[in-house]
């Protein structure tokens, strides 16, 4: 009896977090209903006219909607290769540094901007990438042309990709970093009595103990295909670079709440979580194969 007891203990202590995810993410659920309706806020879920699979075909008849989809895949998934790859060649350079006070510092402080909101990290931003910006000062110094990074079709990817980058690499290298304290240090001294220097030693040693997690983080990322960052890119884009930066989340925000298309806007958000769910579930089942990674 006194065990039950302690273990019902545990069982209250999620309740909150059940009830958070009831209110947030299950109850809302209820509203991907508005996608199969000609929904108008006056009349609510229950009494809009029912359309069928109209806003479906409306989407997929619009120019935009090739456009959205073709810059959410480009812009996240060159935010999961240089977002895996930066990490872990700094987490090769950090774990080559002996003194160890000095690696915690710059350690602590590449990943403080993790913990930093996009609204802070874009007004530094929009300062830095201006015309007048310290950037731009810097190019006038070695003679070239102002850029117009914020303005451009041609800079504005590139923009976001590295701003996410620099924004995540100090954290996610922390992942790496545990990763490295796992590999048996006799291999290090074995190879180094047996001649191999430090770039054999990372090549035969190091890499090879890095692939499961290179392969987990790999696989586990596919299901983030199609978040390409609404926060950072609603922040910082602007007319002019929606060809090149408008991606699924923007154009649903825009659609829904500032054009007043609900139905349409469910419906889009609604094809992005059907066919993320599927992403998630391929991933964990590749993660299942190559890393042995299971949940349950």
């Amino acid at each position: 009896m006194k065990n039950r007891a302690f273990i019902g203990h545990y069982h209250l202590m999620l309740l909150p977090g059940i009830a958070l995810l009831l209110v947030f993410s299950v109850i809302p659920m209820l509203g991907i209903v508005i996608a199969f309706q000609d929904f108008q806020p006056t009349l609510g879920i229950f009494r809009s006219d029912w359309v069928g699979w109209d806003n479906f075909r409306y989407m997929f008849s619009l120019p935009d909607s090739r456009l959205i989809f073709v810059n959410t895949l480009v812009i996240a998934s060159l935010k999961i290769v240089f977002g895996m790859l930066v990490p872990f060649v700094f987490a090769l350079l950090l774990h080559e540094v002996i003194h160890i006070k000095f690696k915690r510092i710059v350690q602590t402080v590449v990943y403080l901007p993790h913990f930093m909101s996009w609204v802070i990290l874009s007004g530094i931003l929009i300062n830095m990438l201006s015309l007048e910006g310290i950037v731009n000062q810097i190019v006038g110094l070695f003679g070239g042309e102002p850029i117009l990074f914020l303005q451009s079709n041609s800079w504005f990817r590139g923009v976001l990709v590295a701003s996410d980058v620099w924004k995540e690499f100090g954290f996610n290298t922390i992942i790496y970093i545990a990763a490295l304290t796992g590999i048996n240090p006799n291999l290090y001294e074995a190879a180094a009595i047996d001649g191999a220097n430090r770039f054999q030693r990372l090549i035969y040693i190091t890499i090879p103990g890095l692939l499961p997690t290179i392969i987990l983080l790999a696989t586990l990322s596919l299901g983030n295909v199609l978040n390409a960052g609404f926060e950072q890119i609603l922040n910082l884009y602007n007319p002019i670079v929606y060809q090149s930066g408008d991606i699924i989340d923007t154009y649903v925000y825009r659609a829904g709440l500032q054009e007043v298309q609900y139905g349409l806007a469910t419906a889009v958000g609604l094809l992005k979580s059907v066919v993320s769910f599927l992403l998630i579930a391929v991933s964990y089942t590749l993660a299942a194969r190559f890393a042995n990674y299971r949940i349950f």
